[in-house]
């Protein structure tokens, strides 16, 4: 492999008395020449050694009909005006639309497609005000986090000039009801203020509309700590104000006030527990997991909301996982997790069980949302198989009934969907979904793609997924492992995999590679693995730690340098779930998998696809750069390759033509590494689309 040259040097940092080497620390500073050379150069070397591989075009001609699709989201209902997205064959970007009632006319209201020449300009959070004349909204360049807040009359369409909210990276527009101001989490952006601080710099403030938001007044002040993230919003009858102190994906303080009072009361310090509150009749709902892994619902009087006076609405449930709760139509949804699949409840505001939502099949299922007080309400459907479809229902009397599905050139009967289990190295019982055609056989050899994530309490659901047809036409299996640190089983699921436990993350992982091996699905050599972002650092353990288990290896907008982590990006945010090499123990922990400094010479290392981002203003993407550089300087013969998104953010590019590109690069390199016929990939495609 004759890669761009990469200089290494000197670098020797000593922690809590241990030499850690980092000879390529010189690639964190991106603003460098030197270093938007490199980056130059590996990418065009990438994009020309992909250009190689067979079958690209076979495979470009599959994801254009499979990513370009015509499909609506469920609304959102306000008044009598309903909101939602629709997807286009023939634009690059989804696009935001209204109608006046259920079957009105249906009207363009934001078009992200004509906000740039280029593509670049992303639409953000949406927010329409109770009677759907105004609405808010953020616009974020380069799909990047940071965004600014804009609002438009809906029935003219026009954008305010004076309404303007810079630093909107966190807002999430609460209106009160009078439909005249909202509540948004601030951000300052002054350069000054360190990258990794800036979360500590939160602050809740309240815009009216028309006045100037530098002007808006102070509602919550900031916390100071990076660690934290600070929201919070108003109940809709606008009797209610909460605040949430968030600290990682594991514990919340909840703060209230009656709007009108001068300061906020503590209704729960979170210790080791999460809070979520909503408010309905002068009831608040609170949804925790405090002395209940798998979560319950209580029931607090804002006249009594000390702890000691809550009553329990809906108690845990021993064989699934809550994982949310929602009013409508007079009733609470609840959201389940079995297995890590979806169930969907309903019961009365005192808890009582009225029904299980009929659902279409297994898979993975939103819980149903709409308003309070009326009976409408709507939930998306989906699995590995069938396409997400949206269903409206009754409340009042469990009715279903299709409202928007999508048509994509596949046939669900070709394929299989199993769910197996395994037993991790501790003997810890792991879920694994395996998705193929139904002809496979089990003879060792086929090519598997294993996906993984494993943290910040994430769930991953047997939900659809069209990027994956390609490999399955062309006898591949695809599979998802349920792996601790995740939140299919609840907080422990979670615990188990954080912190001093992180390496059960990469201990599941190897033994669902051992179990897909041992079964005769595959072998080492037929391997690949995949994950972003935690599943990048979690595929990137995985290519370090045990390199003679897989063939390939995806690994995208990741976390690597374990060590150096939390002084970039979000990184802070981040230690409540990782933990800090500032701290001795925590970085034993650290530095026992950082990939980063487990990539030694003289190892055979899988084939390595990394995937970045050019303008990922959430994990730093000085992570991509130093890993490639490590392991190209091993001198080994399998490709180490660093693919760069332009104009894109931590999710990637906000537009089909580049996310087929993407996955053009992607399984073409997986079909050259592993293997796979060009032929095969042709003719596969062409009998699914039933010729």
């Amino acid at each position: 492999m004759n890669y761009p040259p990469t200089r290494a040097e000197a670098v020797v940092d000593t922690l809590h008395g241990v030499k850690v080497p980092d000879p390529y620390r010189w690639l964190e500073d991106e603003k460098s020449p030197e270093v938007q050379a490199w980056m130059k150069a590996q990418d065009a070397f990438t994009r020309e050694y992909l250009s190689r591989f067979p079958g690209r075009e076979a495979l470009r001609k599959r994801f254009t009909e499979l990513f370009y699709v015509e499909s609506m989201s469920a609304p959102a209902v306000r008044g009598n005006r309903y909101f939602y997205v629709r997807t286009h064959k023939d634009k690059e970007k989804a696009v935001l639309y209204w109608r006046e009632g259920e079957k009105g006319e249906e009207r363009v209201l934001l078009d992200p497609n004509t906000w740039s020449a280029d593509g670049t300009v992303s639409l953000g959070v949406w927010a329409p005000s109770w009677d759907g004349r105004k609405l808010a909204f953020s616009r974020k360049p380069n799909a990047a986090d940071e965004a600014i807040l804009h609002v438009l009359d809906v029935d003219s369409g026009t954008w305010s000039e004076v309404d303007v909210i810079e630093g909107a990276r966190y807002a999430s527009p609460s209106w009160t009801p009078d439909n005249e101001s909202f509540y948004y989490a601030w951000l300052p952006t002054d350069p000054s203020i360190p990258v990794a601080e800036r979360p500590g710099y939160t602050e809740l403030r309240l815009h009216r509309l028309g006045t100037d938001p530098r002007s808006d007044p102070l509602v919550h002040p900031r916390t100071g700590d990076p660690k934290t993230f600070l929201n919070g919003g108003v109940s809709r009858d606008g009797r209610y104000l909460f605040v949430y102190v968030t600290r990682g994906w594991n514990e919340n303080d909840v703060w209230w006030k009656r709007v009108g009072e001068k300061d906020f009361r503590l209704l729960v310090k979170g210790e080791g527990a999460k809070y979520s509150v909503d408010v309905w009749e002068d009831g608040f709902y609170v949804l925790t997991d405090e002395g209940a892994p798998l979560q319950r619902v209580f029931k607090v009087s804002p006249e009594r909301p000390e702890r000691s006076a809550w009553r329990e609405l809906v108690p845990e449930d021993p064989s699934a996982s809550l994982q949310g709760v929602n009013i409508v139509g007079g009733h609470l949804a609840l959201e389940y997790l079995e297995d890590a699949t979806t169930r969907v409840r309903v019961v009365t505001l005192e808890g009582q069980p009225v029904r299980d939502v009929a659902l279409p099949g297994v898979g993975a299922a939103s819980n149903l949302y709409g308003l309070e007080d009326r009976d409408e309400a709507w939930f998306v459907f989906s699995s590995f198989s069938t396409p997400p479809q949206v269903y409206k229902a009754s409340v009042s009397t469990g009715q279903v009934e299709l409202w928007a599905r999508v048509e994509l050139p596949i046939q669900p009967e070709r394929y299989t969907v199993e769910q197996a289990f395994f037993r991790s190295k501790d003997g810890t019982r792991v879920p694994l979904f395996l998705v193929h055609r139904k002809d496979l056989k089990k003879n060792g050899d086929n090519p598997v793609l294993l996906y993984g994530y494993g943290g910040f309490n994430v769930s991953l659901l047997p939900s659809f997924r069209s990027s994956i047809y390609p490999w399955l036409d062309a006898g591949g299996v695809y599979a998802v492992a349920n792996l601790r640190g995740g939140g299919e089983y609840g907080k422990d699921w979670h615990d188990a995999g954080r912190l001093h436990r992180k390496q059960n993350v990469f201990d599941d992982f190897h033994a669902a590679a051992e179990f897909l091996i041992r079964e005769g699905y595959t072998r080492p050599g037929r391997l690949a693995i995949a994950g972003g972002s935690n599943g990048g650092l979690l595929v990137g353990a995985a290519m370090t730690q045990r390199p003679e288990l897989y063939g390939a290896v995806v690994c995208q907008v990741p976390l690597l340098d374990m060590v150096r982590y939390h002084l970039f990006g979000s990184g802070k945010t981040w230690i409540p779930e990782y933990g800090s090499a500032e701290n001795p123990e925590d970085f034993q922990v650290l530095h026992a998998y950082s990939p980063y400094h487990h990539v030694r010479t003289g190892v055979r290392y899988p084939a390595l696809l990394m995937m970045g981002s050019d303008h990922d203003d959430r994990v730093d993407p000085l992570h991509a750069r130093k890993f490639v550089a490590a392991v190209q300087n091993t001198g080994q013969e399998a490709p180490a390759l660093l693919r760069i998104e332009a104009n894109a953010g931590h999710g990637g590019a906000d537009q089909v033509a580049k996310a087929i590109e993407s996955s053009v690069d992607l399984y073409g390199f997986l079909f050259g590494v592993l293997g796979v016929q060009a032929d095969i990939i042709a003719s596969a495609a062409s009998e699914t689309r039933g010729r």
